[in-house]
């Protein structure tokens, strides 16, 4: 394991729920893996007046809770000995002041500020930052998601930090990106001779994306409600997939190389506007039913949520990418909260053999698919027909699985775990550029102006189902179904 440069990381919302269930789990990791040297320190930062023992007692507890058994007391002294803590609110200068102390004579470290705040905090934080020269060529800034709730409130926040960073310090988060399945997504097109001539249309039917959970809202309430899942999850984590599973091969790994062909497929995507909203998306909001065999509240009587909201908690979609290589081939995108089960994955259905000499015809059960799962386990199976034992020549599906956990038999990074490394290493690949962003927003906003337009109500949906029935028939309108569906 390769030790990292030393590093200051810096953690705005220091006692939130993404420090404590991920980001510090994932740094005490990499610290036992002995890849964060001595001299690397990590701050706890949040408006909150705790002493530096109180936190390290409250990270404590969090790591016990969110590693399980592979937390270590020994190795947690070892950590806690790099973990610190400060008091500060975002708009007192005095606090900054404080901050810029407590990191003099360490200009030259790699310093990581990571904004897990609500992102109409950003400018203000950035602007104290730049006040006590805390900034410097080292300097790197990570901004959680949502970044703004439509285009110009993401252009605007972008201004505000470019004033201070420059893009190439700029790495703006979407933690599915570091999800080790996805990596093997590219691998799996761009190394691999294999299924690149099969990567368009005329051999692939359709193609879904899926990412369920049982969960309801939780903790989120206030949240969630102000955003939905359009803007909690299609904009940044589904189009990111999308871009992956779309994308021409790049001309090197450079993170620039492979930017710049996931943008050509956002900007490639036929906009959805006016009174298409109406046949090419499906909203919906989930009542109470079943959840893990326990009975689980509606949405509308889940903390901190309007009696009359029409937040979506479900969105399912039919994507279009108009060029060469997909023209006529639809992305079925598909998201929601108390569904059946926790997934992630993304199907590929291959076209039929154009003349079938077997006895039985063909059927969407016998399809050649691609399944690649993202969680709750991380696997990849190809379904092709095989002859059925016995008499006559009747074909039967059958999956080659590759169980990427027992193939390599080692314990892969988690997402935040890669993703905080690649920021100390300087690399970009796995982060959206600016220009990602806005062509993301661009294609999101008028949807939502379009179900605002056309008055589209949230079609109610019973929790622990797959969603409304109008998500069938999205897909059922074209003669497909979804993968769960078959």
């Amino acid at each position: 394991m390769v030790v990292l440069p030393t590093f200051d990381m810096l953690l705005f919302g220091g006692t939130g729920d993404l420090v404590t269930r991920k980001l510090l789990p994932a740094l005490y990791r990499r610290h036992a893996a002995g890849q964060v040297s001595a001299e690397s320190r990590i701050f706890g930062i949040a408006r909150s007046a705790y002493s530096r023992d109180q936190y390290l007692e409250i990270a404590k507890g969090a790591c016990k809770e969110f590693l399980g058994k592979e937390f270590d007391a020994d190795r947690w002294q070892a950590f806690a000995s790099i973990l610190d803590y400060l008091t500060v609110d975002a708009d007192r200068a005095e606090h900054y002041a404080a901050l810029a102390n407590r990191l003099e004579g360490r200009d030259l470290t790699v310093r990581v500020f990571f904004f897990s705040t609500a992102s109409n905090l950003f400018a203000t934080i950035c602007g104290q930052l730049a006040k006590v020269n805390l900034i410097t060529a080292e300097s790197r800034v990570v901004l959680e998601k949502p970044l703004g709730h439509d285009l110009a409130s993401a252009d605007e926040i972008n201004q505000h930090i470019a004033a201070v960073f420059r893009e190439r310090q700029i790495y703006r988060i979407d933690h599915y990106l570091g999800k080790e399945a996805v990596q093997n997504l590219l691998a799996l097109r761009f190394g691999n001779a294999l299924f690149e001539p099969l990567w368009r249309r005329g051999r692939i039917r359709h193609v879904q994306i899926t990412v369920a959970e049982e969960l309801g809202v939780e903790r989120r309430g206030q949240f969630y409600d102000q955003t939905g899942a359009l803007r909690d999850m299609v904009q940044n984590h589904l189009l990111q997939l999308l871009c992956i599973m779309a994308m021409e091969p790049p001309a090197s790994n450079d993170p620039d190389a492979v930017r710049d062909e996931k943008l050509k497929v956002l900007r490639a995507l036929r906009p959805i506007t006016g009174r298409d909203v109406t046949t090419k998306t499906v909203r919906g909001q989930y009542k109470s039913g079943a959840s893990g065999g326990a009975a689980v509240k509606g949405y509308l009587e889940e903390k901190d949520i309007p009696p009359d909201s029409e937040t979506e908690t479900f969105v399912a979609l039919k994507a279009e990418i108009d060029t060469w290589r997909w023209a006529g081939v639809p992305f079925y995108l598909r998201t929601g909260k108390r569904l059946q089960e926790r997934v992630t994955e993304l199907v590929v259905t291959f076209d039929e053999v154009p003349h079938s000499i077997f006895e039985a015809p063909p059927s969407p059960e016998s399809a050649n698919l691609l399944v690649i799962r993202l969680q709750p386990e991380e696997s990849i199976t190809l379904t092709i027909l095989a002859k059925n034992p016995g008499e006559g020549m009747r074909l039967k599906p059958v999956s080659l699985n590759l169980d990427l956990g027992e193939t390599f038999k080692v314990k892969t990074l988690d997402a935040y775990e890669r993703l905080l490394m690649d920021t100390v290493k300087g690399n970009l690949t796995l982060f959206m550029r600016r220009d990602e962003l806005d062509a993301a927003w661009r294609w999101i906003d008028p949807i939502r102006a379009g179900w605002t337009e056309h008055e589209d109500r949230v079609k109610i949906y019973t929790a622990g189902s797959w969603g409304p029935a109008a998500s069938s028939s999205l897909l059922g309108r074209d003669g497909f179904a979804w993968h769960d569906e078959l």
